[in-house]
Order: structure tokens, then C-alpha cells, then sequence
């Protein structure tokens, strides 16, 4: 690096092509930091590229392939980067999509699928850069969650599932790291307007003669209202980079419209209330 930027903080981000993590990117990248937005595909870089030309920040970005469920990309991927930039400041593990589909129907390659992003990945890259800021005694490590991982929805038991496990994991890792001035933190978003539900809800009304048809049909109703009236998410990659920027941040921060919400009910209330609200959304009236 040249000596301008050797002081400059590096954030490395997964999944960076679009939704939550060009946004991040794009925030980032404002604040001053070097950005590592890494991607399965580079050829999907264009659309950040774009923007960052149209923000004049395209300087302060260097795009990574990584495919966060190889571990080989992984082992060559990380070392290289903290090797030829000095530093990894902050990691964002953001890549991920959601596996829609009831658990019945879905197969358990579907599971594997959306473990091995979602949640094997994210151990890798972590476990990856760990020694790294571990030594440095710095560094935060900052996990996507989802509103999900508070409170799982029928049709969604995949990417619930798969968020409750980044939840242990990551207060497990906080627990571990904090002696060694490592934050590990948990952005909690509830529906905003990206296209993770495009990438794993074609198993929704895919079988016209499903036990769960009318069901299938009463959730996307209802997933479908949501990504219309959802909030845009440039909030939440705000929110990430003042989380970054603080030197002691808090384990949770759930964000988006009645998450906090959502999520004081279930402590609260006994759960065959939440239950029965649920079920009257999505069983079909007779």
C-alpha cells in the first residue's frame, strides 16, 4: 500500500454484489475506509461498480472473488488480502439468501445449500480472520442476522434455522474474543426492499397438487405486500458503518419496522398467543 492509505481502517465484505452488501459497500466506502467487496461472481460486480463511480468513492474499492462456501477460496482468499492490504480492520459476513418453502417439501439438499452460506461460510471467513485481529488485539466482526433469527415463520424454517445458529455463534464468539478487543456483533434487519427473496422462493406454489397449496399462496400474499411497503436499506447499511465506527458496540441491533417490537412480544406473551395470530394469516378461511 502506498503510504496515503496505510492508516486508513480495511473492511472486507461478503456477498457484496447487491442488497445489503453493495449498499455496505457503497457506505463504507464514503466513510473512508478500503473496501474489500468480495463476491461468488465477479462478473456481478458491475452494478457496484456503477454506483461507486456515480458516488466518486470507486477508488476506496477493490473487488474479491470468494465464494464463502469453498474453503479453498477461503484459505487463499483471506491471507492474500490481509498480506497485500496490512490490515483487516472490520469484517461484514453478509452473504446469504433465504430458502422459502414448507419442510416437508423441501429437500435436505436445500438445508445444506442454505447452511453452507449462510452459516459454514460465515464460520470460515470469521475463523479465517480471527488470528489476525486476535494478534492486533482490533478488529470487529460484524454478522448479518435477520429479524429471523428472533422469531421463525412458517415457510422460512431453512433460513430461520439457519439464523438462530449465526445468533449462537456469534454470542459464543463475543464471549470468546472480548479479552481480546474483538467486538462481535449481531444487525438484526426485519423486511427491507433487496432481492434475497428472489434468490431461494421458487419452491413456493411450485407444485400445483401441494398439501400446502393454499398456504404456499397465503405466504407469498403476504411476502409479496411486505417487499412492496418494506423500508429502504440504505438505512441499514448506515446503521453497520456507525456500528463499525463504535469502540464498544453492543452485541444486537435489530432495525426495521416492529422488530424491536416483534421481538419484546415473544419475550412477553406466552407463545400460544403469537401462535395463534400466526396461524390466522396463513391458514386459508374456511
Amino acid at each position: 500500500m502506498s503510504p496515503s492509505n496505510q492508516n486508513r481502517p480495511v473492511v472486507l465484505i461478503t456477498g457484496a454484489s447487491g442488497g445489503f452488501g453493495m449498499l455496505t459497500s457503497l457506505a463504507f466506502a464514503k466513510a473512508g475506509y478500503k473496501v474489500l467487496a468480495s463476491m461468488r461472481n465477479l462478473s456481478k460486480k458491475e452494478k457496484l461498480l456503477e454506483r461507486a463511480r456515480e458516488k466518486d468513492v470507486e477508488a476506496n474499492i477493490k473487488y474479491i472473488r470468494l465464494d464463502v462456501t469453498k474453503q479453498s477460496d477461503v484459505d487463499s482468499v483471506i491471507p492474500g488480502a490481509i498480506e497485500h492490504f496490512g490490515r483487516i480492520d472490520v469484517l461484514v459476513n453478509n452473504a446469504g439468501y433465504a430458502a422459502g418453502g414448507f419442510i416437508e417439501e423441501l429437500p435436505l439438499e436445500e438445508w445444506s445449500q442454505q447452511f453452507d452460506t449462510n452459516f459454514f461460510g460465515l464460520i470460515a471467513v470469521t475463523k479465517a480472520i480471527l488470528p489476525h485481529m486476535r494478534k492486533r488485539q482490533h478488529g470487529t466482526v460484524i454478522n448479518i442476522s435477520s429479524i429471523s433469527g428472533r422469531m421463525a415463520l412458517p415457510g422460512l424454517g431453512p433460513y430461520s434455522a439457519s439464523k438462530y445458529a449465526v445468533e449462537g455463534f456469534s454470542e459464543a464468539l463475543r464471549l470468546e474474543m472480548l479479552s481480546y478487543g474483538v467486538h462481535v456483533v449481531l444487525v438484526e434487519p426485519g423486511s427491507y426492499q433487496t432481492d434475497i427473496w428472489s434468490k431461494g422462493m421458487d419452491h413456493f406454489n411450485a407444485d400445483p397438487e401441494s398439501a400446502y397449496k393454499e398456504k404456499n399462496e397465503a405466504l407469498m400474499k403476504i411476502v409479496n405486500h411486505i417487499a412492496k411497503t418494506a423500508d429502504n436499506p440504505e438505512e441499514v447499511a448506515r446503521l453497520i458503518v456507525k456500528v463499525a465506527q463504535e469502540d464498544n458496540p453492543n452485541l444486537r441491533y435489530p432495525i426495521g419496522k416492529n422488530v424491536k417490537t416483534i421481538t419484546r412480544l415473544k419475550n412477553l406473551l406466552p407463545w400460544r398467543w403469537l401462535e395463534r395470530a400466526i396461524m390466522k394469516k396463513i391458514s386459508p378461511r374456511k
